[in-house]
């Protein structure tokens, strides 16, 4: 069991006040009431839709011996101990950190932040760097890992609690190095406070969650705030065909370095061929040939190149490994059948990602088959990408199925109805709409021919169908996997 000194773990959290005894030890750290025990700590953190301090009175029922907060309660108890700060999520981050003995310090942290990209890119550097020999750890929307162990992954970035947990895991399995996705969610939230990095990656930045943001100028800042906290040893690498991305540059402490195929850049490719089993990818005067499938790939493989570079990896040993990596689960992955026709199943779940798969499908079919997509919207999101995406998929495909996502708690015909907005007159013919998302993938893969393309995007490795507060399972590869077998039977 992992026990500290509360005073200990109190280091450089900005306390405004105490009341209570300090001279206790504490063994679990929670943000949740429901887990806590006698030497646990609470940290009544202010949220979006609830408070953390509406549930102190049940943190101190359940056991906790020490509560963190902003704002002292009316009511507190003798033998507790109450500590206030001015902000509760930015001192969790110190108090974690102080509890897993800076588990951030004893490895080479990574993060990878953007719009698109971030699990493949991290991904891609988790398997490059266990090719390479060393013990590695991976902290991403589809796997968390502890070097060869794997843990289920919640959210994109975890709470910072679970994050240091993690960390300090790695550190104790002897892990050199670390790559982690960093959402804008968690730089507004607090969640890497503490941390420290040895190198950040910006991706892109393209319309997304401005539901919560509210702006996009909001959600570009957020973003920034990563690379403005890096420390002056770390590296900051930016994808420098992206316009926001000398923004994330200008008032970071850290070296600044830039990856692209269009404008000059330190890390500079060029996609020589591509077809759907791979491209031919030149960096920096070298070449590879890579699995990987398409432009928005290119950029993930050079922000590899270019942050293992700065991690200190040579070209004589990075390029054979950077040949033999595979796409993340959900990225861009396909079945072809006996009919001859190309199932694709991708994440693609924003206008620009949507975008970025159609291009790279038309650019190498040609004018060869049928481009069948079916695509939908998430509920309790972002909504006004949804007619945008509804557009792009049209004006990008020859046939278009629009049908249900993971609607949550709205109504799954509601949101299709918001995309059908976006669609013109022309547009609209060639659109057909089918709530069941199973039954739309079945139609697709029916009205699909020899030699046409199904793509169906927007939720890639997920496994389950969330309605109305339920996750039912669901998983877009098996099903589409399934209709093709019918019919080729059939």
């Amino acid at each position: 069991m992992r026990e500290k000194g509360l005073q200990h773990i109190l280091y450089r959290a900005g306390i405004i006040a105490t009341e209570g005894p300090l001279d206790r030890r504490v063994d679990h750290l929670s943000i949740d009431s429901r887990q806590l025990g006698p030497s646990s700590l609470f940290a009544a953190l202010p949220g979006t839709r609830t408070d953390g301090h509406a549930f102190i009175p049940a943190a101190i029922a359940g056991g906790a011996g020490v509560i963190l907060c902003e704002r002292m309660p009316e009511t507190r108890p003798a033998g507790i101990t109450f500590i206030q700060v001015n902000d509760a999520r930015k001192a969790l981050g110190s108090i974690a950190s102080n509890f897993y003995d800076h588990p951030s310090a004893s490895l080479q942290l990574v993060g990878v932040t953007g719009t698109n990209g971030k699990t493949t890119t991290a991904s891609l550097l988790y398997q490059v760097f266990r090719s390479l020999g060393y013990a590695s750890g991976l902290l991403s929307t589809i796997s968390n890992r502890i070097d060869t162990r794997e843990v289920a992954a919640t959210h994109t970035t975890p709470d910072v609690i679970s994050i240091n947990r993690w960390l300090a895991e790695m550190a104790e399995a002897r892990c050199a190095y670390a790559f982690m996705e960093v959402s804008s969610h968690a730089v507004d939230q607090e969640r890497i406070a503490g941390l420290r990095f040895a190198g950040a990656i910006f991706s892109n930045l393209t319309h997304d969650h401005l539901d919560y943001h509210h702006t996009f100028e909001a959600y570009r800042d957020a973003k920034k705030a990563f690379f403005d906290g890096l420390g002056k040893e770390a590296f900051a690498l930016s994808n420098t065909d992206d316009r926001n991305g000398s923004v994330m540059l200008q008032n970071t402490s850290a070296r600044c370095r830039s990856y692209g195929l269009l404008r000059p850049a330190d890390y500079k490719g060029q996609v020589m061929e591509s077809d759907f089993s791979g491209m031919q990818l030149r960096v920096n005067g070298q070449e590879l040939w890579t699995p990987l499938v398409g432009r928005f790939n290119a950029y993930n493989l050079l922000a590899v190149y270019g942050a293992a570079s700065e991690l200190g990896v040579s070209p004589e040993e990075l390029l054979p490994v950077l040949s033999t990596v595979r796409p993340a689960e959900g990225r861009f992955e396909y079945v072809r059948d006996e009919a001859g026709r190309t199932a694709i199943v991708d994440y693609a779940h924003t206008p620009d990602a949507l975008k970025n798969v159609l291009e790279t499908i038309n650019d190498i079919r040609g004018v060869q088959g049928t481009l069948i997509t079916v695509v939908g919207a998430g509920g309790d999101r972002d909504a006004t990408k949804r007619p945008v995406m509804a557009a792009t998929a049209a004006q990008l495909s020859d046939r278009l199925i629009l049908t249900s996502d993971n609607p949550r708690s709205e109504d799954p015909e509601q949101i299709i109805r918001e995309m059908q907005a976006g669609l013109d007159a022309l547009t609209r013919r060639k659109t057909i709409a089918i709530t069941d998302r199973r039954e739309a993938i079945r139609t697709a893969v029916a009205l699909a021919g020899n030699g046409d393309i199904i793509l169906i995007a927007g939720k890639g490795h997920e496994k389950y169908q969330e309605i109305q507060g339920v996750k039912h399972p669901f998983d877009d590869k098996q099903v589409v996997a399934e209709a093709l077998k019918e019919t080729s039977q059939g």
